[in-house]
Parts: C-alpha cells; structure tokens; sequence
C-alpha cells in the first residue's frame, strides 16, 4: 500500500466538460493522458509557475505521475496528477492544472475533472469499479461534493464511488 502524502487536494473543478475547452473561442479538444517522462519534467519547475515540485513526486516509487495534453499537441502539459494503486483503488496524491489553466482568464477549462475522469477510468480498468480516493482541502469538501459526486468520509478525506465515477468516466469517455 502507498504511503499517504502530506498534500491535500485543492484544484477547482471549473467545469466537466467532454473534452477540454478554450476558453477563448470555445473550441473542445480531445486529450490523451500518459505517463510524465523526464523530458516532461524539463519544463515542470516553480520558474515556471507550477506549485508542486513534481520532479520530487515523480521520483516517488509507490505512485505513477501522469500529464494531460491534447491529442495533437503532445508536448504542452495542460495538468498533471500522480496516482497509487492501492489494490483496491486508486489514490489521488496531486492533481494540478498547468498554470495557464488557472485563475482568470485561463486557457482551457476542464483539466481537473478530465484527470479525475481518468482516474475513476483507469480504477475500473483495474477491476477497482471506479473507486478513486483523495483528501480535500477543508474549504474544497462541498465543492467536491457537487461537482464530482464524491463522498467525505470524515477528516479530509474522500472518495469518488462508482455510481458517480461511471458519470464522470461516461463524460470524458465515451
């Protein structure tokens, strides 16, 4: 079983979209998630505006970080989230839009609950039925709540059952 990090979720979830969409000319893009390389990580740092040092989380062994980009521009990062299998679910560690993503204005919207997506998919590819964990950040639990269905459990914790992971998945997925 992974080790539980310090960090708690705190990525709004600006939209569930099907894809992701430009904000600017309201155009949908289809995305691809893969695994981060290091020559990803080139480009990943704090001189970049990223908050979380995901070089650090990369070289982590219980967990697999993972990048959102669209399908025909494989190079621009537009999130990126690091997952542990836990042999019965999977647990969300980061989840981070890229910083164009954030704030206002903003590039794309849907990054986050295209991640998320991607985790309740690969949960259930495992014959985990969707179940995907993670801990919010306190302000952040109704907010979950509604716009991923997921449940608090009690401290800062939550999860993301089936019911709600197929919507999701059937989202982004179909």
């Amino acid at each position: 079983m992974s080790t539980l990090t310090k960090y708690r979720i705190e990525v709004t979830i600006d939209k569930l979209t099907n894809s992701i969409v430009n904000t600017i000319s309201g155009d949908s893009f289809e995305t691809i998630v893969n695994p981060v390389n290091k020559a990803d990580l080139r480009m990943i740092s704090a001189k970049t505006n990223w908050k979380f040092d995901w070089k650090k989380e990369f070289r982590l062994k219980d967990r697999v970080t993972y990048k959102l980009s669209i399908m025909d521009n494989h190079e621009v990062v537009q999130g990126l989230m690091s997952l542990s299998d836990c042999r019965n679910h999977y647990y969300t560690h980061l989840i981070e839009s890229a910083p164009f993503n954030t704030g206002s204005p903003k590039l794309y919207e849907g990054v986050p609950g295209n991640l998320f997506a991607f985790a309740c998919k690969l949960s259930q590819e495992q014959g985990y039925q969707g179940f995907v964990a993670f801990a919010s950040k306190t302000r952040l639990i109704s907010h979950y709540e509604k716009s991923l269905g997921a449940t608090h459990i009690g401290n800062h914790k939550m999860i993301i059952f089936p019911e709600n992971a197929a919507i999701l998945i059937n989202k982004y997925y179909k």
